[in-house]
């Protein structure tokens, strides 16, 4: 019997899910505050094994899975988040001004599907207050991903990304510009490569001034991208990436296909997380991986709920890999669990490490 697949989760899903959602962030938060134990449970959660560990933009990943962006939106619990045993932590989305988001209900637990539909819209304390909560302790590497205000017109949205980098800085060990989600009225628009080119160069134009402003390594900036774009739109948003300078690509976010759903909530406005997203999204990692040839790394997104998942992320491109949604269904064992299970495969596999299997499900590379 598992503790919480088996106990607890079937009472928290009795209650709303931004109900749970609150109380758990609240809770996780506290538990941080905690002296020593963060660190003692980290150390049990994941012990040191070289083979999940690697460095890239000269950080060095004790291991490739984090968690991904929506979870912890103002960095409240990234210290208990660490002690479970992630690699590194994404928070956010996050906005120069605070602001509350689309009304409630806007999360939705889809059980039949292992799946989550949220249309969140970006609710946020704003950037000063996430700068706050991270200059206290951390365990492990935190990516921050910035967005625009709702009111913010597209026009001047660049100046809305600047102003969380300028604010930020000093906390960041990246930036990931969120051009992806469908809860911010046109928000995805920004994908379309021109735009997205100009954006990316912006926010790095803004790294780079605060690097000489500040003398702090600059923090790399990594670009995510949605599912739902046409091939060829995908494609040309991944050049315009790189073409930007943008050091990585993250695949991707959440979707708006309803494709083989049970669920009495597949009918639901907002991005689709989860198990169906899998496929998909692993398939985006082969292709941008193929089309990026290697300039920079890949992190692949959706649907990870078990190592051989995380596995195959891998082997498709992803130098690391993110879960969200798998965490609500699978638990805070979850990250040692898919840890221990991805070390097993590696060395079934006569991998080395995780950047010696990075790719080697793709051809022609």
């Amino acid at each position: 019997m598992h503790p919480y697949r088996d106990l607890l989760k079937p009472q928290l899903f009795r209650f709303d899910p931004e109900d749970v959602h609150h109380f758990t962030i609240a809770g996780l938060g506290a538990a941080g505050r905690l002296p020593g134990l963060p660190a003692l449970a980290r150390r049990l959660s994941l012990p040191d094994v070289p083979e999940l560990r690697q460095t890239l933009w000269g950080r060095e990943f004790a291991s490739p899975l984090g968690l991904a962006a929506g979870l912890d939106k103002n960095a409240e619990a990234v210290t208990a988040f660490g002690a479970m045993g992630f690699g590194f932590l994404e928070v956010g989305t996050v906005t120069p001004l605070a602001q509350s988001g689309n009304e409630r209900p806007r999360l939705f637990r889809l059980p039949e599907d292992d799946a989550l539909i949220n249309r969140m819209g970006f609710n946020n304390g704003g950037m000063a207050t996430m700068r706050r909560h991270l200059e206290g302790p951390r365990l492990c590497p935190v990516w921050v991903n910035i967005g625009k205000n709702k009111l913010t017109p597209n026009d001047e949205a660049a100046s809305d990304y600047r102003k969380c980098v300028a604010e930020l800085y000093p906390v960041a060990d990246a930036f990931v510009v969120n051009v992806s989600s469908p809860n911010t009225p046109g928000l995805r628009a920004l994908q379309a490569a021109g735009d997205l080119r100009a954006l990316v160069a912006e926010v790095i134009d803004e790294t780079e001034r605060q690097r000489v402003r500040t003398a702090r390594r600059t923090p790399p900036v990594l670009v995510k991208l949605a599912p739902d774009l046409h091939p060829a739109d995908f494609g040309a948003s991944v050049d315009a990436a790189l073409a930007a300078g943008a050091d990585g690509l993250i695949i991707s976010n959440t979707t708006l296909s309803r494709d083989g759903l049970r669920s009495v909530h597949q009918g639901e406005t907002g991005g689709l997380s989860g198990r169906p997203l899998r496929e998909r999204s692993t398939e985006l990692v082969r292709q941008a991986y193929s089309q990026a040839g290697g300039q920079v790394p890949i992190i692949g997104v959706g649907g990870i709920f078990t190592a051989q998942d995380a596995y195959e992320k891998i082997l498709a491109g992803a130098s690391l890999v993110e879960l969200y949604s798998g965490l609500i269904y699978g638990g805070p064992s979850l990250p040692a669990e898919i840890a221990r299970g991805l070390t097993a495969l590696l060395r079934r596999g006569g991998f080395q490490d995780v950047a010696d299997a990075v790719g080697r499900g793709v051809q022609n590379i």
